[in-house]
C-alpha cells in the first residue's frame, strides 16, 4: 500500500482516538471510535491526522462486531503518516475514510473448510479481523517476523493455530526460518484455501510454492500490504 494518498472528502469523517497501545519500539495499535462505520473483515480504511490533507491505507485490525475500530501501524521513519500517528494521544481526532477492498472470506462460508493465513509483519491485520469476526474458523495462521518482539498480540490466537516464523531469532515458541521455509517443510494440500498478506516478495514466493504444491489458483487470495 502507498504511504500517502489524498483524502477523499466525500466519504471522510473525524473519529476520536480512544487508546494507543504500543507493542514494541516501532509498532502500535490505534483504537478509535467507530461512528457507526460498517465494514467487512479484510477491508482497509484510509487514516490520517485531522489537520492533514494526507492519509494512508491500513487494514482494519478489529472485528466486525466490535464497537470501535483498530488499526495496526508500523512506523516508517521517513513516512508522512505513521510517525505522526505514533505521537497521537487519546482524545485527538483522526480523519477516517469509508472502508474499501475485496480481500475477504467467501460469501458462502463453509465452516469446515481448512484455511491457511500467511502474513508477514503487520500484514497480520486482516487475519486478526477475520478471526475476531468469525471465531469458528478452521484456520492455521503462519506469521513471518524477524524476532519475537513482532509476535503482535499472539495470545489472542489459539496456540495450536498460530505459528510464528522468525528469521533472525531462534526460540522455543517459534519456527526458525521464513514462511517459505515452513511451507517447504509442511506442504499444503489442494483442499486448503490460502490467504496471503504482506510484502510483495513474500507473496510472490509463497504463491509459486503453493501452486507447485498443487493448490489451485482460485484458492489463493492475496493482498499486497507493502
Amino acid at each position: 500500500m502507498n504511504e500517502v494518498s489524498e483524502a477523499n472528502k466525500i466519504s471522510t469523517k473525524l473519529h476520536e482516538i480512544l487508546e494507543m497501545r504500543h507493542l514494541n519500539d516501532s509498532t502500535f495499535i490505534v483504537k478509535i471510535e467507530k461512528n457507526n462505520l460498517e465494514f467487512k473483515a479484510g477491508q482497509h480504511i484510509n487514516v490520517g491526522p485531522a489537520n492533514s490533507i494526507h492519509t494512508r491505507e491500513y487494514s482494519i485490525y478489529s472485528g466486525e462486531k466490535d464497537d470501535y475500530l483498530e488499526i495496526l501501524v508500523k512506523e516508517v521513519s521517513d513516512g508522512f503518516i505513521s510517525p505522526v500517528l505514533k505521537k497521537q494521544l487519546p482524545g485527538n481526532m483522526l480523519v477516517v475514510e469509508e472502508p474499501v477492498g475485496y480481500f475477504s472470506l467467501p460469501v458462502k462460508e463453509n465452516p469446515e473448510e481448512k484455511l491457511l493465513f500467511i502474513a508477514s509483519g503487520t500484514g497480520i491485520s486482516p487475519f486478526h479481523s477475520f478471526i475476531k469476526s468469525n471465531p469458528e474458523l478452521n484456520y492455521t495462521l503462519i506469521h513471518g517476523i524477524r524476532d519475537n518482539s513482532e509476535r503482535y498480540e499472539a495470545d489472542f490466537y489459539e496456540p495450536s493455530r498460530y505459528i510464528s516464523c522468525t528469521s533472525r531469532q531462534k526460540s522455543d515458541n517459534s519456527y526458525f526460518g521464513r514462511v517459505t521455509n515452513w511451507l517447504e517443510d509442511h506442504p499444503v494440500g489442494p483442499d486448503i484455501r490460502c490467504y496471503l498478506c504482506g510484502n510483495s516478495s513474500m507473496i510472490h514466493d509463497v504463491y509459486d510454492i503453493l501452486e507447485a504444491q498443487g493448490v489451485p489458483s482460485e484458492k489463493i487470495h492475496a493482498e499486497v500490504y507493502f
